[in-house]
């Protein structure tokens, strides 16, 4: 008998339905969050939509700031995934804008969570959460280390601060021209991102 590889214990199944439970809540409160801002969300709201009492909530999170900071975590974890998973070859400007286009395309899903303002109670949460300030500096490092590989290579402006042009791109996954854009109903949400990655990348200069 192998006793060197032994199979790892199976999770209870009280543990897999909070587990489950969890998961559900961060979804309902990432889709809120996007489609409201956190001001406008509720608590109320978030338990309606799982489908539990805001007792049973409660147990899970303790308040809304802790519900907002779950979703937004999971958010960076997303993130970090995608630019994890971009072909290493790929150029430095072309990883930029791959990141750019799907923040743009989970805006237009409506599951990209509208980022706090900054005043809101919220901000101070996810300052102090290590996962989400973990995550932020791991996707501003992989950004911003593109932003500068882009500038030597002359892709983008050396004379732009390289963090003035990190938050240029930060601003695309809560870029209200998307919703306007999409309110016209005169163009395809592929067209609206092309749109907006033009006037992001290109500027607005005539060709």
């Amino acid at each position: 008998m192998n006793t060197t590889a032994q199979a790892l214990p199976k999770k209870s199944f009280k543990i897999q339905m909070l587990a489950a439970r969890e998961a559900a809540i961060i979804q309902s409160v990432n889709r809120l969050l996007a489609e409201k801002g956190f001001d406008a969300m509720t608590v109320d709201e978030v338990a309606a939509e799982v489908g539990i009492a805001k007792a049973s909530l409660y147990k899970h999170f303790a308040s809304k700031e802790e519900l907002a900071c779950a979703a937004m975590v999971a958010a960076m974890s997303k993130a970090q995934a995608f630019i994890q998973a971009l072909p290493s070859d790929l150029a430095p400007m072309d990883k930029l804008k791959e990141v750019t286009r799907w923040t743009m395309t989970l805006k237009l899903q409506g599951l990209m969570p509208s980022l706090p303002s900054q005043n809101s109670s919220l901000r101070a949460t996810l300052m102090g959460d290590p996962d989400y300030m973990d995550g932020l500096m791991d996707v501003s490092d992989a950004l911003g280390g593109w932003i500068e590989e882009a500038q030597a290579q002359g892709h983008i402006n050396k004379a732009l601060p390289a963090v003035a042009v990190l938050y240029t791109l930060f601003a695309r996954a809560c870029d209200p021209v998307l919703e306007f854009l999409k309110m016209g109903e005169q163009h395809s949400d592929a067209q609206i991102i092309d749109l907006v990655m033009s006037t992001c990348f290109d500027g607005l200069s005539a060709r």
